[in-house]
Formats: C-alpha cells, structure tokens, sequence
C-alpha cells in the first residue's frame, strides 16, 4: 500500500456511518491512517465514530467526521479541499454510500429512479471526478468505488439498483484506463450480498429474493479485506466471491441462460430470506455494522 506522511494514508469514505462503510472508515483508524468520514445521518455517524474512537485518534485528530451527502455535486470539491488542507494532500476515496428500495420495474416510481441513481451512480461520479482532478495534480492517488456483483449480471426484482450499479461499474473501469498512466488507480469492488442493515431491509421484500441466492451472504470484514488488498495490488476489478463473481460474468454474457437459472435461484433466495428473517425475529440477526 502507497503511503502519505509517516506511513499514514489520508482517507475519505463516504457512507461511513453504516454497514460497509462504517467497518471500513474503523478498519482504516485502527490501521492508524487519517480518516474523514462522511454520510448524509449526522447522528449514526456520530455513534459509529464512538465505536472507531481510540483515546489516541481522537487527541491527534486523525478522525474528523461531516455530514454530507454524496448527490450534492458542488460540496465535493469543498469537503476534498478540506482534506486537503488537513493532510496536504487526499491518498484515497473510498465511494461506499449506497442505497437500495426493491421493486418490479412496472411500479417503480420516478422517485425510486431518482434516488438510487442520484445516490449510487452520480454520487460516486462525482466524487470521483473532484478526486481524479486533485490526484493527478497532486501525482498519485486511489479510488475504490464499491459496486456489486448486480453491476455486472441483471437482477430482477431490484432493477433499479441493478442499472445504478451497472454505472458504478462501468464508469470505474473506463475511468480506471484514462486515469493509470497519470499515476491514479482506480478500483470497482463487486460484492455479492452483504450482511448489512440494507440485507436486513431487503429480507422483507420478496422482489429482492435473488439477492438471497447464495449459500451465505458475505461479512463486511470480508469487503474490508478486499479494500485493503486493492489499496496494495491496484487491480481495477475485484470480485467477491470470485466463484460468483464468474458466474455472474457468464450470466451477464449469456442472458437466456441467466434467465433460465432464475426460477431454481429465486426458490433459494425466498427459503433463505424467510430463514433469515426468523433470525431477526428471534434477536439473531440483528445488523452487522
């Protein structure tokens, strides 16, 4: 892993005050780098920086925290301007905020459309962009853009989240090939589901059946592992599980094979979110942050 000043990395992360992000931005403090942590819930954000907080971090202000919200594109060059004035200069983005509201495509609302796309894909955009432009002016620098495996094959049910991060995906390997030879990386992680207060939110919706087809859903300490390798082997993509991650890569090639998958792996999907949701019920799945 690249290095700022004394071996510490100044690091922004957004969604910071929840599932992924939450791990990550505490995962980074404990490895002693300097963090701004950002999310649109001033509150959460403050009762995860509790959780992050040692006696050491909080004296030598290597955590600062704003409340911030990822679609608004004029206040990302003001709070990466911040950063850089509070470190010299920024050595990574991590674009975690994210959201998700299941639905069937036919009742969808423009509203759904709005917010899943503002937040997932214009967000991470623009952030992004306002990083890139500072981390080639600065010489160096590195993305890691969280997607999902839904960015590389189609799921049904959860439609708009699925285009939103088609986006995710596909903007971040474009931009990973214009930004290399100026000395910027950039990686898209693709996850499969992740045990996270929004995998607790999709339990109760059956359109987000599919989301539920694998044996288990991943641990956000698994992503967490994931971002660190990224941050010391640059790759541009990263898949999570791999074995999914190529099944998904055939699928999204052979989309009638995909389709005649669906009905065994909605079948799963259904068994393990009513399981699952058993486990909320009997005060054992409560959220992972």
């Amino acid at each position: 892993m690249s290095t700022g000043v004394n071996g510490s990395l100044g690091v922004v992360v957004t969604g910071a005050a929840s599932g992924i992000g939450r791990h990550v931005a505490g995962r980074m403090i404990a490895r002693g780098h300097r963090v701004l942590a950002l999310d649109c819930d001033e509150q959460a954000l403050h009762a995860a920086a509790q959780t992050w907080q040692t006696a050491e971090a909080a004296n030598d202000g290597r955590v600062r925290l704003r409340r911030f919200d990822v679609r608004r594109a004029d206040d990302w060059a003001e709070v990466l301007d911040e950063a850089a004035s509070l470190w010299g200069r920024i050595d990574v983005l991590l674009n975690i905020a994210g959201i998700v509201r299941p639905t069937y495509v036919h009742r969808a609302t423009p509203q759904d459309i709005a917010d899943q796309m503002n937040v997932n894909a214009l967000g991470m955009m623009y952030g992004t962009q306002a990083a890139a432009a500072r981390m080639v002016e600065q010489g160096g620098g590195h993305i890691v853009n969280v997607a999902s495996l839904a960015g590389i094959a189609p799921i049904p049910g959860i439609g708009l989240y699925t285009a939103s991060k088609f986006a995710v995906r596909g903007f971040s390997l474009a931009a990973a090939m214009e930004l290399r030879p100026l000395g910027v990386h950039v990686t898209v992680i693709c996850p499969d589901a992740v045990r996270t207060p929004m995998l607790d939110l999709e339990t109760h919706y059956e359109e987000a059946a599919l989301a539920f087809s694998s044996s288990r859903p991943l641990e956000v300490e698994e992503v967490g592992q994931a971002i660190e390798h990224a941050l010391e082997r640059r790759p541009m993509e990263i898949t999570l599980p791999r074995t999914r991650g190529w099944l998904a890569k055939l699928s999204s090639h052979l989309p009638a094979l995909g389709g005649l998958l669906l009905p065994r792996l909605r079948a799963k999907g259904l068994k393990r979110q009513a399981a699952m949701r058993g486990e909320q019920a009997g005060g054992q799945g409560e959220p992972k942050a």
